[in-house]
């Protein structure tokens, strides 16, 4: 009896194996194809940086800066002045060396969230992320993006870029739940789909986000553009 029982705890054993294979299978099969069609698109040469309304009197933000190059690009299409907030520090100071001499671009050592916190962030490259486990780590900073904008007396944000490889998710309903919406033209985001509940916490914002919104364009957790539609 019990022979029988482990050789059918080995196959149920196998057939989740299996289903789990299947389905991790077809979402890297999705995923692959939503990348290609935005390279086919060239989203990163147009979309990302094809903003008419923007000039040298713009204020942008770009979380998540990395090593600064769409700042670079957009600076380089617009001049505008632009705040990079960027908490892993090695990339913070690539940044600042890179627009030492280039005033336009602030570059601010944190990351804006929710709430004022410290973290450790495991870090993977321009995939530095709260939500996953890595060998090496690091402590951030986070500062609340209500209290950054009003402290700085920022009444209007013309573009802000979300890149924060999972915290986008906090971060947007906080924007929502502050009203802090309404100061922003532009939101370039790209949602990540390996947080708990992405899809649906992903849907449940861009139904928010359509009350003041519309999308310019829309590729699936690769990126996506809402431009106000209200008067700022």
């Amino acid at each position: 009896m019990s022979s029988i029982l482990l050789r059918a705890s080995e196959k149920a054993r196998r057939l989740a194996q299996f289903i789990y294979s299947s389905e991790e299978q077809i979402l890297r099969s999705q995923r692959e194809k939503r990348v290609l069609l935005w390279f086919r698109d060239k989203g990163d040469e147009t979309h990302r940086l094809n903003y008419e309304m923007l000039n040298e009197k713009s204020i942008v933000f770009d979380l998540g800066g990395y090593k600064g190059q769409w700042a670079s690009d957009i600076f380089a299409k617009y001049c505008s002045n632009i705040n990079v907030f960027e908490p892993v520090s090695t990339y913070t100071e690539t940044i600042r060396q890179r627009f030492a001499k280039n005033p336009k671009i602030r570059v601010y050592p944190f990351g804006l969230s929710m709430r004022n916190a410290s973290q450790g962030i495991s870090i993977d490259e321009n995939s530095s992320s709260l939500f996953k486990e890595s060998a090496h780590t690091e402590n951030i900073e986070l500062v609340c993006f209500d209290e950054f904008v009003r402290t700085n007396k920022i009444s209007k944000i013309d573009l802000i870029k979300i890149n924060i490889e999972g915290g986008e998710y906090d971060l947007l309903d906080h924007i929502l739940d502050t009203g802090q919406i309404r100061r922003i033209t532009n939101l370039q985001i790209q949602f990540h789909d390996f947080v708990p509940n992405a899809k649906q916490r992903m849907l449940n914002i861009q139904k928010r986000l359509a009350l003041t919104h519309k999308t310019t364009y829309q590729y699936e957790f690769v990126w996506e553009n809402w431009e106000s539609i209200i008067e700022l």
